[in-house]
């Protein structure tokens, strides 16, 4: 009897919670409501055979119970009850794969005014590129992928020159307009999820695959990696902003070819000596940093790095913290640098310094350590050197006590929450995990015995 109360309970009980649960789908922006629809029906069809599987079993523990005088009855076979369950069951089935196969026709039915825009997932990133003037994409390849060409677009090929390059998470696409999405991974397998859009499809290493959606609603919606893609999975995030038209086009227009990317001049060393003599006089006449100044290690970073920090430091993505007391003090000197040529030119000449001698000052518990720095090495490398492709800089050989600083900033929100640094917010997700000033220091000693 017990057991039954218990089964009935948990039938009931499952009901109320599926009807009262705060926790339900994200209100919907774009053309997928049938999507919905055929979860809504599977969730009838499965929560009405719940409910009638263990009434039943309730049912039958109170009906068949144990009795002395009590005596089972032989029966085989029912055949009318075995038409019924055969019928009833196929039914069932059939409710809840028709509208699935009918949504499936429509998801690979892409609308022939549909914009084409291709994701490209990598560890752990996301990048995007969009057809330029003569409205067709490229020609790419894996062997043409290096750092100065991330999306390994032929060269040769006139119909890339024009094409649109976002080289971050965030995607734009107009209100009301067809997208269709073509997805590409540069490694291992990654998901395009956006619960809003009700968007999710695979990205297959050595496939090209695709979905597409309109959106209904302007909003800027989370854009996850829905699929196990290594240990930073959960740092793979990125945004999908639906504009209105006139302001998508403005968005488009700010944006880089890819003829303009590879025109792009270089740093030139000779330009960034002169520009480096006011940095000299914190970060020294090498690069080598100075601690009583606050000046980090430059010399050993490479180019792109550097660069990337003072664009940050001159958008005011960095620095502007109320508790980033050292940023502050950067900010303005990055603003000295007129444009982003003089970074480039800056920060060429510092990754030409030679290495100067490096100096530990933070001891710890090497083991516990390497145990650490395992989710680390994913994306700086296993000898902490960095890896242009995940934008992580070096480490190895670099001021320990700066970078613990950097990791508590990371760990307590003074740096990496301005929108327009999406690697800094990346790090901060990352430096959580390091939950106390001990495994900061011991991270940092097995860094330093690199």
């Amino acid at each position: 009897m017990a057991i039954a109360i218990v089964l009935v309970v948990l039938a009931l009980g499952s009901v109320l919670f599926h009807f009262l649960s705060p926790w339900y789908f994200t209100p919907i922006a774009s053309n997928w409501g049938a999507i919905d629809t055929t979860i809504a029906i599977t969730f009838w069809v499965t929560g009405v055979v719940f409910v009638a599987v263990n009434l039943f079993m309730a049912w039958a523990l109170v009906r068949y119970r144990y009795r002395r005088e009590g005596r089972a009855a032989y029966e085989p076979e029912n055949k009318k009850l075995e038409w019924w369950l055969l019928v009833l069951t196929g039914g069932g089935v059939a409710a809840m794969l028709a509208p699935g196969l009918m949504v499936w026709a429509d998801v690979i039915g892409v609308p022939k005014d549909a914009q084409v825009v291709e994701v490209v997932a990598q560890q752990w990133s996301w990048s995007y590129r969009l057809p330029g003037k003569d409205g067709q994409l490229g020609r790419v390849h894996a062997r043409l992928v290096t750092d100065a060409n991330p999306f390994g677009l032929d060269r040769h090929d006139p119909h890339g020159r024009d094409d649109i390059l976002v080289a971050g998470p965030e995607l734009h696409v107009p209100l009301g307009q067809p997208i269709k999405l073509l997805l590409r991974s540069k490694d291992v397998l990654h998901n395009f999820g956006v619960a809003q859009l009700r968007v999710k499809m695979d990205l297959v290493p050595g496939q090209v695959t695709y979905t597409w959606f309109t959106p209904t609603r302007t909003g800027s919606y989370d854009l996850l990696c829905e699929e196990l893609c290594g240990v930073g999975h959960f740092a793979m995030r990125g945004r999908v902003v639906v504009d209105e038209p006139a302001v998508y086009g403005e968005w488009l227009g700010r944006q880089t070819t890819f003829t303009q990317s590879a025109d792009r001049p270089a740093g030139s060393v000779s330009a960034g000596r002169a520009l480096y003599a006011s940095c000299a006089a914190c970060h020294g006449a090498n690069g080598e940093g100075n601690v009583a100044l606050h000046a980090p290690r430059l010399g050993g970073q490479p180019a792109w790095y550097l660069a990337r920090q003072l664009q940050l430091f001159k958008a005011g993505a960095r620095g502007t913290h109320e508790q980033d007391t050292f940023g502050k003090m950067m900010a303005p000197m990055a603003a000295t640098l007129p444009d982003d040529q003089a970074m480039a030119d800056v920060a060429a000449y510092i990754a030409a310094l030679p290495e100067a001698p490096r100096t530990a000052t933070i001891q710890g518990d090497l083991d516990r350590g390497r145990r650490l720095y395992a989710t680390c090495a994913a994306c700086h490398g296993a000898d902490g050197r960095g890896v242009a492709a995940t934008h992580a800089p070096r480490l190895q050989g670099m001021s320990d006590w700066y970078m613990a600083r950097q990791l508590k900033n990371f760990r307590d929100g003074v740096r990496g929450g301005h929108p327009q640094d999406t690697h800094g917010a990346q790090m901060a997700l990352i430096a959580a995990m390091l939950n106390d000033d001990a495994a900061i220091g011991d991270t940092l000693a097995y860094i330093n015995s690199r």
